[in-house]
């Protein structure tokens, strides 16, 4: 992927494995879905999908390499647990972001 020299410095470079360089891509759509399912679940007071989603990418995310995704995870399923629509939303924000900025090197 080629990115402009203008946002390059707004790209976070995750470095992965080419063994599981043809998993990353699902992986990373997966991730995109989340926010959906995600922000569906906290509009419908739905904390027990949220507790769920957030503890799976927790469990998921740095066994592909994204360190990232594990931490946001962490926070929105320890959010969930507290019932906080705000922090989960604030976490849900910060995914969103993340998978728009992130860019993939395998090596």
């Amino acid at each position: 992927m080629t990115v402009p020299p203008e946002d390059r410095e707004k790209r976070i470079i995750v470095r992965v494995d080419p063994e599981i360089g043809d998993l990353v891509p699902g992986f990373l759509e997966n991730r995109n879905r989340d926010v959906e399912l995600l922000r569906n679940a906290l509009a419908q007071g739905d904390y027990e999908t949220v507790q769920i989603t957030g503890h799976s990418m927790k469990g998921s995310g740095r066994a592909y390499g994204f360190d990232a995704i594990t931490d946001i995870g962490r926070n929105i399923e320890e959010a969930a647990k507290n019932k906080d629509s705000e922090e989960v939303e604030r976490w849900i924000g910060a995914l969103k972001e993340y998978l728009g900025r992130v860019e993939v090197v395998y090596e």
